[in-house]
C-alpha cells in the first residue's frame, strides 16, 4: 500500500507553484524598514528558518535562524523595530507558541508562517495538515513562500518565474527517481553539504530516521572533517549532498578520503541554474522519496513515526510556558 508520505511527496511542485503566485505584499511591508529579521523555528521548521535566512539576506536584510527554545531562553534582546518570523506549520509546537508570545510581548514586527488550521492571525498560511508525521510538503510550500517574501524584498531569481521553474524540476525528480541508487546502510548513514546544501543535508536526514528508522545525520563539510568523520567506516555509508557546488571542493575531498577508508559514498547531484536555495526544492524531495524507499526496505510505516514514551503530550508541551526558575 502506498503510504501518506510518498503520495504527499508527488504533491509539491503544485504546492510551490500555488505559494508562488500568493500575494504577500501586505507580509513582506511588515519586513520593511526592520532593524533585524529573526527566522525561528523547530525540526524542518527550524531547516525552513536557516534557507529563509539566506533568502533575506540575499534582499539585503539582517536577517538570523534559530532553534525556537534556543530564541526563547538564550535569544537577543529584541527591540520594536527588530521583526521576528515565526514558522510552525501546526502552530502547536510549544517553543513556537512561545516565541510567537515573546515577539509579541518585545512589540516586535511579528510574521508567521503555518499550514492551514494553525488559528494564527497574523500567518501566512500555506497547506492543509500533513497526512504524514514525515513531514515534506509543508517544508517545501514554506520554502516557496520565503522566497515570495525574499523577491518582494529585492532578492533576485527568486520570483515566480523561478519558482516555477524550481517546481517543474521537482516534477523531475519525482518522475525519473530510481530505487536502489543509494542503498540502505547496515549501520548508519552521514549525509554532508556545504552552504545551503548543508541545511538540506540534515533535512534529508532527518526525513530519513523519521520514515526510514535509520541512523541518519546531516552535516555541513566542516563540521564532519573536524572529528565527526571518525566513527564511520566500511558497514556505514557517506551520501554526498551536491558535491559540485561546494566552491572550495571540501565534499567532495571528503568523499575521497571515505573512500580511502573503505567508507561507501554515494552522491545526490545539485541542480543549475537555479538560486542556491530554490535548488534545495528538488534536491529536498529526491532525499525524501529516499526515505520513503528506506521505510518500506525496512518495513517502517513512514506515517507514524513519534511512538511510546516519544509520543508522551507532556513532553512535548515541555517549554510552552516559561521555567520560573530561569
Amino acid at each position: 500500500m502506498t503510504s501518506a508520505l510518498h503520495r504527499t511527496i508527488h504533491t509539491q511542485a503544485d504546492a510551490i507553484e500555488e505559494m508562488a503566485g500568493a500575494d504577500l505584499a501586505d507580509p513582506a511591508r511588515r519586513l520593511c524598514d526592520v532593524r533585524r529579521v529573526l527566522l525561528v523555528g523547530t525540526g524542518t521548521s527550524r531547516h525552513a528558518a536557516d534557507l529563509g535566512a539566506l533568502l533575506l539576506r540575499d534582499a539585503r536584510a539582517d536577517a538570523y535562524s534559530f532553534a525556537a527554545e534556543q530564541f526563547v531562553t538564550w535569544g537577543p534582546a529584541l527591540r520594536p523595530d527588530d521583526a521576528v518570523v515565526v514558522i510552525s506549520h501546526t502552530g502547536r509546537t510549544a517553543y513556537s507558541r512561545r516565541a510567537r508570545e515573546v515577539a509579541r510581548s518585545a512589540g516586535c514586527h511579528l510574521l508567521t508562517i503555518t499550514g492551514e488550521r494553525a488559528g494564527w492571525p497574523e500567518a501566512i498560511v500555506t497547506v492543509g495538515p500533513e497526512e504524514s508525521e514525515t513531514y515534506t510538503v509543508s517544508y517545501t510550500s514554506c520554502l516557496a513562500a520565503l522566497a515570495n517574501l525574499a523577491h518582494r524584498l529585492g532578492c533576485p531569481d527568486v520570483g515566480p518565474a523561478d519558482l516555477a521553474r524550481a517546481a517543474r524540476h521537482v516534477r523531475a525528480v519525482c518522475a525519473t527517481y530510481e530505487p536502489g541508487a543509494v542503498p540502505a546502510p547496515e549501520r548508519a548513514l552521514g549525509l554532508v553539504g556545504a552552504g545551503p546544501y548543508a541545511v538540506t543535508a540534515a533535512e534529508g536526514a532527518l526525513k530519513i530516521r523519521e520514515a526510514a528508522g535509520v541512523l541518519a545525520e546531516g552535516f555541513d563539510a566542516e563540521r564532519l572533517l573536524h572529528g565527526a568523520a571518525v566513527p564511520y567506516g566500511p558497514r556505514d555509508r557517506l551520501l554526498l549532498v551536491a558535491p559540485g557546488s561546494d566552491i572550495d571542493g571540501l565534499v567532495a575531498a571528503i568523499g575521497d578520503a571515505a573512500a580511502a577508508e573503505a567508507v561507501p559514498v554515494s552522491t545526490v547531484p545539485g541542480v543549475a541554474g537555479l538560486h542556491p536555495v530554490l535548488a534545495q526544492l528538488p534536491v529536498t524531495v529526491g532525499l525524501q522519496l529516499l526515505a520513503a524507499e528506506l521505510a518500506e526496505v525496512n518495513r517502517r510505516d513512514p506515517d507514524q513515526v513519534i511512538v511510546g514514551a516519544w509520543a508522551e503530550e507532556s513532553l512535548w508541551e515541555r517549554g510552552a510556558v516559561p521555567n520560573p526558575g530561569h
